[in-house]
């Protein structure tokens, strides 16, 4: 790799962000640290800024702030809380942020990344979902440079391998089907969340396992995938694949399919980004395809995985109609894992809220966050109707 590149992480502690950085410590002469964030663990977070050399590390709960400060006590880490400091995190002007804070508390810090014209890497889903049109005006105005980070479309974006969109005649975003894939109706509605955060081919937090099980976790990714990629919703599918080999598909105008394939590890796709326009070595399982012996495919039952119809409705409404989905069904997985309601309770409460709602379409991320605020107040009312 050439110079070193200086990386930012919004969303040190999760998943994600835990790839990122065993990426970046294996070959960490090649990338300088400069911010990493947290929701609330001061702990983890002091450990991982002092030992990959951070600048600074930001906590958003500003209780936690006291805790902070006094891990990062003589290490040379500058320590910092709150909203204000997570955006001003963001603005730092690394040559490389990944975007990973879970939920709405992205949103301002992404668009900040975003609008230093660097290169971002999106793991935040809410970013594109809810605000999709903000977000890709500002990286259209600042020239920033935006990766997806999500298996499916980074797999679209290795496909596209910068061709013109003009070439492409559909694109195929594949989905495990979750562990529900061939359950009965009847018995989905007596699922536990024990059973739905079990993924079948992922590891994954409980509000994206969840999200996998319901499928809406696809039609997220549909309405992301419009914003990366704008050929239309009507030319992105989406096909049941259990093996997740391969991870998406685009398909040209002269019929000519190209597929990326990769085993099931996020280092992967953040390895991608991570090391764009160039490769770095990677630590995951190759892939052995003598050894999965066979690949499966199939139409997903918008009928016993209705996330779908409504996502895919939401994104072709567009306005303010996929930011009320998307808080929605916050609310709705929340109150699942929480067995206030039962699994299908989700998709019913998120189809409700939709109908419920009446609003203009957002300008700001301010009108984004109203928004996102006002459909929670109306999916809470829908659950007071829920019985489990």
């Amino acid at each position: 790799m050439a110079a070193c590149r200086t990386v930012s992480l919004l969303g040190a502690t999760g998943s994600i962000g835990a790839s990122t950085l065993d990426l970046v410590g294996r070959e960490s002469e090649a990338y300088q640290v400069l911010a990493l964030t947290a929701n609330s663990d001061p702990q983890a977070l002091a450990q991982l800024a002092i030992e990959h050399g951070a600048r600074v590390a930001v906590i958003a709960d500003e209780a936690h702030y006291d805790a902070l400060k006094l891990a990062l006590a003589g290490s040379g880490v500058e320590a910092a809380a709150g909203r204000k400091a997570l955006v001003e995190a963001a603005r730092l002007g690394a040559d490389w942020t990944m975007a990973a804070i879970v939920g709405c508390a992205g949103l301002e810090p992404t668009l900040a990344a975003l609008e230093c014209g660097k290169t971002v890497a999106l793991a935040n889903k809410e970013s594109l979902v809810s605000a999709g049109g903000l977000m890709m005006e500002a990286a259209r105005a600042s020239g920033a440079t935006l990766l997806p980070v999500d298996s499916e479309h980074n797999a679209i974006f290795q496909c596209l391998a910068g061709a013109d969109l003009a070439e492409v005649r559909r694109i195929i975003l594949t989905a495990s089907g979750g562990p529900f894939r061939t359950m009965p109706l009847d018995e989905m509605a007596r699922v536990t969340p024990e059973q739905a955060v079990r993924h079948p081919n992922w590891s994954m937090g409980a509000k994206i396992s969840v999200d996998s099980a319901t499928m809406m976790n696809k039609g997220l990714e549909l309405i992301e995938a419009g914003h990366l990629f704008p050929i239309g919703l009507d030319r992105i599918e989406i096909l049941v694949h259990p093996q997740s080999v391969i991870h998406s598909l685009v398909e040209y105008r002269d019929r000519s399919t190209l597929a990326q394939l990769g085993s099931p590890d996020m280092r992967i796709p953040i390895a991608h980004a991570l090391a764009w326009p160039q490769r770095m070595e990677g630590p995951s399982a190759p892939l052995d395809l003598a050894c999965i012996g066979r690949l499966d495919f199939g139409v997903p039952d918008e009928v016993r995985f209705p996330a779908l119809r409504l996502a895919r409705a939401a994104g072709e409404a567009g306005g303010a109609l996929p930011a009320v989905l998307n808080a929605a069904n916050e609310i709705a997985v929340a109150a699942f894992l929480d067995r206030r309601i039962g699994f299908l309770d989700i998709a019913s409460i998120v189809e409700s809220t939709l109908s419920g709602y009446s609003g203009p379409d957002p300008r700001t991320i301010e009108d984004v966050l109203e928004i996102d605020r006002a459909a929670r107040r109306i999916a809470a009312d829908e659950m007071e109707s829920v019985r489990v």
